[in-house]
């Protein structure tokens, strides 16, 4: 056996069709092919799997119960293999503490540097953190927010008091809190409070010296509606009532704390100073700018320190996150982002003779950017790793030492290795990857007129500068830039101020019950056909009621609690997995069982099964390039890109009146040869008469676009402003206009 290969013999994981490939260690292969064809069968599935696997035996069963769950592929061989790094979009999350700082370890460094060199010297480290309580801002216990009384959802001002102009639970006309204000002589409890004097407003609000200089001065005992809520429902105890919980909801938002301004820390280590700058000023600089910094401090006892610092500040501004600062939440990530700051962390390890594999790394990234990814990738497979990545960009592909195409179609119709070879060699194949690559690039479309316009006014969010924007309705308008230039913001300022659609990557069904078959609500008429075949009642090809299999309860596998050792899923022995009743599996419909149903692919279903309910329940996922998916596979295994494709489907099935939609990059996952489809997806919603939006970095999309809004010049304080707005052809002198070839 060649020890410097990965070994795999019958692959049979989902589709796979016993796979037997050889993978060079040591070198960076791309595993390209169109959507739903086994790529991540085999990449994820399969290799990922079996490594996962055989680390996880590595440790004790206490131990194994809380790592990562990995399900054994079906294979017949699996052999060299190292330990695996997954590497994928799903965003890095965490919570209100959890930020770029913290997880890239950056801040490490910083309160390391402070905790040394510092002025004022106060000692420790663990003194600059904002999760340790020797840190810590005390009013906000470190998260840089508190809750902030919303007074302005306090009043209607169209009301007066007796019309019950307060808002606020139990101020009901002629109620007893009510009668508190109304009847005690200070206002006038008849005039609505939009004719109130300021001071009038402010007393009702916040007493004190507002309620002093009313004609009539409330009681000793006056308490303003601010004192009582917070009262009733801020100084209370820890564990409230729903109801009241929904209060403070409603009432409150979150606001930057007052005491350390957001910057976490308590005033002690906001105090201390490095070259004149506190810790908390460097935490809202930019990365490119904190790097630049950080290469000035030249004191030769922290000489380690500000090397590692500067190294991974480095890193960060070199894959495109120089815009991000080290303050920012991990929450708030793109899941693009999140993907790259995971891979600097690991550029930053001495291990070597790893396996990485990577999902799709160019997500998020203008064509302007992709060189720094495959930079990347390029240094983690030199340091001595083996590098898998999923990928459609041929960018990425060029890069590759390798590239292993897996088709030739999607689902039934993929599955087997279709080529291997260099980049070279693939533009010369005949595979639907070498295909979309030799096709010419579509010309520049002849854009749509617009009905009319959207305005997105003075838009400051995030790094956007006083951006003002006129968006034609009735057409497709794409938003483009480098990353980290404003788009995202853009399009969130465009929802707030025209209320948009919203068709973006969150999952679209969380449990293994949520299948094509219940979104799509073809299930009822599935059973009816089955019911008028067989005569039996409908609820009998249901695996939910009485078809389900009495002894895994319709979910087709029985899973066993081990206590401390890891729970074990098994097919369920009494219905071999098929989750329906001996009774519900007799009867047949174009020979075809119930459980047969759930294995057929959308196309398929769309052939076999001629009921025009199902037949319209379907074909909208079929007309987005989801024609692969079988009925029964559950919605949460889709990536983000197939779940904004669903959605997509749902909007063609249910929109009636024109609406405004935002998507964010829905090519996402596609490969090219399905971005076609993807556009005349979008034409169709324009053709419906809605307005599309979408932020999108691939060329074939921006081509046929009827408008384009370019952002930058660069990413963060460099951007944020629009360098061009109108149709595709007169873009010139940018990022984006370069990539099109219109420089």
């Amino acid at each position: 056996m060649n020890e410097r290969m990965i070994r795999i013999r019958g692959a049979r994981s989902n589709n796979l069709r016993s796979v037997d490939l050889d993978v060079p260690r040591g070198a960076l292969t791309v595993f390209a092919g169109v959507s739903g064809s086994g790529k991540s069968s085999l990449v994820f599935d399969t290799i990922a799997a079996e490594a996962g696997h055989q680390v996880n035996e590595t440790y004790p069963p206490f131990l194994r119960n809380r790592l990562p769950k990995w399900s054994r592929p079906e294979a017949d061989e699996l052999s060299g293999l190292s330990p695996v790094v997954v590497i994928d979009q799903r965003r890095l999350g965490g919570n209100a503490r959890s930020t770029v700082g913290t997880i890239t370890d950056a801040w490490t460094y910083l309160r390391l540097l402070y905790s040394r060199i510092g002025t004022p010297h106060v000692g420790e480290s663990n003194r600059f953190s904002f999760n340790d309580p020797a840190g810590m801002c005390p009013a906000c216990s470190g998260l840089g927010e508190a809750l902030v009384i919303d007074t302005g959802r306090f009043l209607d001002p169209d009301r007066s008091l007796r019309g019950n102009a307060i808002l606020l639970p139990g101020f009901a006309e002629g109620g007893y809190w009510n009668a508190k204000y109304t009847d005690i002589g200070s206002f006038d409890p008849d005039t609505p409070l939009r004719e109130w004097t300021e001071d009038e407003r402010a007393a009702l609000l916040f007493g004190g010296e507002h309620a002093d200089r009313l004609a009539v001065p409330p009681p000793a005992d006056y308490e303003s509606l601010v004192s009582w809520f917070e009262r009733i429902y801020l100084r209370t105890a820890d564990n409230i009532s729903d109801q009241k919980q929904k209060a403070i909801d409603r009432f409150t938002r979150s606001g930057t704390c007052t005491e350390c301004g957001g910057d976490r820390l308590n005033a002690e280590a906001r105090a201390v100073t490095v070259r004149g700058r506190t810790i908390a000023e460097l935490a809202r600089m930019e990365i490119a700018e904190l790097a630049a910094l950080a290469a000035t401090i030249d004191d030769p006892s922290v000489a380690p320190v500000t090397a590692a610092l500067a190294e991974r500040l480095h890193a960060l501004d070199a894959i495109g996150l120089g815009y991000l600062h080290l303050g920012r939440g991990t929450t708030t990530l793109s899941g693009g982002e999140s993907q790259r700051i995971k891979t600097v962390k690991h550029l930053g390890s001495s291990l070597i003779e790893m396996l990485y594999i990577f999902d799709e790394p160019t997500v998020g990234l203008h064509p302007h950017d992709v060189d720094a990814m495959t930079g990347l990738l390029g240094r983690l497979r030199d340091k001595g790793n083996t590098v898998l990545v999923v990928e459609h960009d041929p960018a990425v592909m060029a890069a590759a030492d390798r590239i292993v195409e897996i088709g030739p179609d999607a689902g039934a119709g993929g599955g087997r290795v279709v080529f291997e070879g260099t980049y070279d060699e693939l533009r010369k194949a005949d595979t639907p990857t070498a295909k979309a690559l030799a096709k010419r690039a579509p010309a520049l479309t002849e854009p749509r007129r617009a009905r009319d316009s959207v305005t997105v006014k003075g838009a400051e969010r995030n790094n956007l500068r006083d951006v003002t924007v006129d968006l034609p309705t009735g057409v497709l308008t794409v938003l483009t830039g480098v990353a980290g230039s404003g788009k995202s913001s853009l399009a969130a300022e465009l929802v707030d101020q025209h209320g948009a659609i919203v068709v973006d990557q969150r999952p679209v069904g969380a449990g293994r019950r949520s299948t094509p078959i219940t979104y799509t609500g073809i299930a009822a008429p599935i059973r009816k056909l089955f019911a008028k075949a067989s005569g039996l009642p409908a609820k009998y090809f249901s695996a939910n009621s009485e078809g389900a299999c009495p002894d895994c309860k319709g979910l087709g596998i029985v899973y066993t609690d081990l206590a401390f050792m890891d729970g074990q899923e098994t097919v369920c022995e009494t219905c071999a997995g098929r989750r329906f009743t001996e009774e519900a599996l007799r009867h047949r419909v174009d020979g075809l069982t119930v459980a047969d149903v759930d294995d057929l692919t959308i196309t398929d279903a769309l052939q076999r099964l001629a009921e025009p309910a199902i037949r319209r329940g379907l074909q909208d996922l079929d007309r987005v390039g989801l024609g692969y998916l079988r009925l029964g596979q559950p919605l949460s295994t889709l990536s983000g890109g197939e779940c904004q494709r669903v959605k997509i489907a749902r909007e063609l099935r249910d929109a009636d009146e024109p609406s405004l939609y935002v998507l964010d990059e829905p090519t996402t996952g596609l490969h090219l040869r399905d971005v076609d489809t993807l556009v005349d997806v979008l034409d169709r919603l324009v053709e419906d008469g809605h307005t599309v939006v979408v932020i999108e970095h691939h060329l074939d999309v921006i081509r046929r676009a009827d408008w384009v809004v370019d952002l930058g010049p660069g990413a963060g304080r460099h951007g944020g402003r629009v360098l061009y707005e109108g149709p595709v052809a007169g873009l010139r002198g940018t990022a984006t206009a370069a990539a099109l070839g219109q420089a």
